[in-house]
């Protein structure tokens, strides 16, 4: 590896360095572990036997598997199998031990785990002690469907909906199962059903119901002690995510007063005496440990940073992925050691952020800025070419967490600024819930108004800035080039919704339930507001060069609604680069990802007077 990586650019080594993600254990056998890892070049499912020191490869599809779990008895590994990328397939299991898996169909001992079912999109899976499967499918034709599988029997239908709905889980002596679903039709704010096995109710939850404030609830998971029916449960009723202990059994609710600022949520301790807390604040976060009786908060020791990941083992160790803008991830203990080092070279560090707040339409927005260390006009000083790399979701937010793509901008000379605009997580259910009917516009008010505090502080070359995003980014962007088209001097698009009627029209079924609840309706009943937040309506004003990368089989950003944009960039006589790839909602193979941002490196200097990338 250290060959390979010698005399190759930083920005190459971060995405080809190896990463692990955090392992998930298996319940009954905690020295079973299942993590996703890019070793092989492309992202995969490895085991890991604790015991032993061993790993191996569990999957090898050519176009990656994220998806996977492990059975609690750590015998089975189940992971999803959907075609060159597309999200839609069928579940497959294999030994813990076993060799490779492939296609849906053959390849090393993998088969599939329930061949009753035909293929969907998923929609959640929970597995039981006793063998027991829930199985949760999404498809046009039929809507929801959950299914309860026991071993030999052919797979029962217990629930069926034509709004969206997952497994959240099943309770740990596999009697009970929860659903999150939107039958309220708000696929935002989703609501609690418990349900047996053969789907009866025992118990609902729903924070929509009778109100006028919207609240959603989502579903944390049940405590790890067999006959409990104490469900963990996330709620929004104070205007921020917290979580709550609702007793099924009785209808008892618990809201737990946890005194932190910003969203709090919440797992299990294994033996269900205290709550491993998740505090999210201003993009960065923490962990705590809650006791349940007694109501006492421990801070466990973590770095500053995100955290993407934690879980509490059987021995009391909390084990947690964590990163920072500057550090490149790693799998910790509270306990202060690294849990598992990736093989190979390690991903070279990148540049801390600075905070800026600024005052928008809505509200004070924040954004991470980072500034390049080389520059034309002196090193860590401005004015920068400026890449305002737009965040996904709409529902997330970008954080103090490490990423491979802003990193390679800095070492090219761009500063980097991320907006987390109205629509975002993690700054109060208000915010979040504030996208709706103007969809994109709303989000491109607060960009407009960081964009004005970037010039005007001496950060960035008003005539050198770059709208770059991917999926709800690259929308964003485009949207952002035909109605701000004075604004920026290139566009980068990644995935984008392009043509918004067109998209709902192909796109998988969850994400038109999410439209209807962000427009208030369909395109055939809102049909102008849906118009109103199309790139393609304002195709005809975009003056900067734009360049646009698809995926050929993108379930979530369908492919020919990109190219009816392409075709009108085309017919106006545009500026344009098109680049498409074998995949789906972007790639799980590392080079197809270095293939991609190569040429939108050099088509955004090109167009912003960068004859070369500065020396690194």
């Amino acid at each position: 590896m250290n060959d390979v990586m010698h005399g190759m650019p930083e920005w190459e080594k971060r995405f080809r360095a190896p990463r692990v993600g955090l392992p998930e254990w298996a319940q009954d056998a905690p020295h079973r572990s299942l993590y996703v890892s890019n070793a092989s070049g492309t992202y995969e499912l490895y085991a890991w036997d604790r015991t032993t020191g061993t790993h191996h490869q569990v999957t090898d599809r050519p176009h990656g598997t994220t998806e996977g779990t492990l059975s609690p008895d750590g015998e089975w590994v189940w992971w999803f199998s959907d075609t060159d990328g597309d999200e839609f397939g069928i579940w497959m299991r294999q030994p813990f031990a076993g060799r490779p898996g492939g296609s849906s169909t053959a390849g090393g001992d993998a088969e599939p785990a329930v061949p009753g079912l035909e293929p969907s999109y998923p929609a959640g899976i929970a597995l039981g002690r006793d063998g027991t499967a829930v199985i949760g499918r999404s498809t046009e034709a039929e809507g929801t469907t959950i299914h309860v599988v026991r071993p030999g029997a052919e797979p029962v239908e217990i629930y069926r909906h034509e709004q969206s709905a997952d497994v959240g889980g099943l309770s740990e002596d596999g009697t009970l199962i929860v659903i999150e679903h939107t039958e309220h039709g708000d696929a935002m704010h989703p609501a609690l059903r418990v349900v047996r096995l053969d789907g009866s109710t025992v118990a609902e939850l729903d924070d929509t119901a009778g109100g006028t404030e919207e609240s959603g609830l989502e579903c944390l998971g049940f405590a790890p002690v067999a006959g409990d029916a104490r469900l963990l449960v996330g709620h929004q009723r104070r205007g921020r995510w917290e979580p709550m202990i609702w007793d099924t059994a009785t209808g008892e609710e618990r809201e737990l007063v946890i005194d932190l600022p910003g969203d709090v949520s919440a797992d299990w301790y294994p033996d269900a005496s205290a709550l491993l807390v998740d505090h999210t604040f201003q993009a960065r976060s923490e962990l705590w440990r809650y006791d349940i009786v007694s109501g006492a908060l421990t801070r466990l020791e973590t770095p500053t940073g995100s955290i993407s990941g934690a879980t509490a083992r059987p021995s009391g160790d909390v084990e947690f992925l964590w990163s920072s803008a500057a550090q490149p991830p790693q799998v910790r203990s509270a306990s202060g050691s690294v849990v598992l080092e990736p093989p190979g070279l390690r991903a070279p560090a990148s540049i801390p952020v600075e905070d800026v707040w600024v005052d928008g339409p809505g509200g004070r927005v924040h954004a991470l800025v980072q500034r390049p260390l080389r520059s034309g006009s002196g090193a860590g000083s401005g004015p920068f070419p400026t890449v305002f790399d737009i965040h996904g979701g709409p529902t997330w937010h970008d954080s103090d967490a490490f990423a491979a793509e802003p990193a390679a901008w800095l070492d090219h000379g761009f500063a980097v600024v991320r907006v987390n605009y109205r629509g975002s997580t993690g700054y109060g259910r208000a915010w979040t819930d504030a996208l709706k009917h103007r969809v994109g516009l709303i989000e491109l008010e607060d960009i407009a108004a960081v964009r004005e505090w970037a010039v005007a502080s001496g950060l960035a070359d008003p005539a050198r800035l770059v709208l770059a995003g991917g999926s709800w980014g690259g929308y964003l962007t485009l949207l952002g080039l035909g109605t701000q088209p004075d604004a920026w001097a290139v566009g980068l698009a990644a995935v984008p919704v392009a043509d918004y009627l067109a998209s709902y029209e192909d796109e998988m079924d969850a994400l038109k339930a999410l439209d209807r609840t962000l427009f208030g309706g369909s395109p055939q009943e809102v049909p102008e507001r849906f118009a109103a937040s199309s790139p393609l309506t304002y195709v005809e004003k975009v003056q900067a060069p734009v360049f646009i990368s698809a995926g050929m089989n993108d379930p979530r950003c369908p492919i020919r609604q990109i190219e009816n944009y392409v075709k009108r960039l085309e017919s106006l006589g545009k500026v344009h680069e098109v680049y498409r790839y074998d995949a789906g909602h972007g790639s799980l193979v590392v080079e197809e990802r270095i293939k991609e941002l190569r040429p939108m490196l050099a088509f955004a200097q090109r167009h912003v007077g960068m004859t070369a990338a500065p020396a690194t």
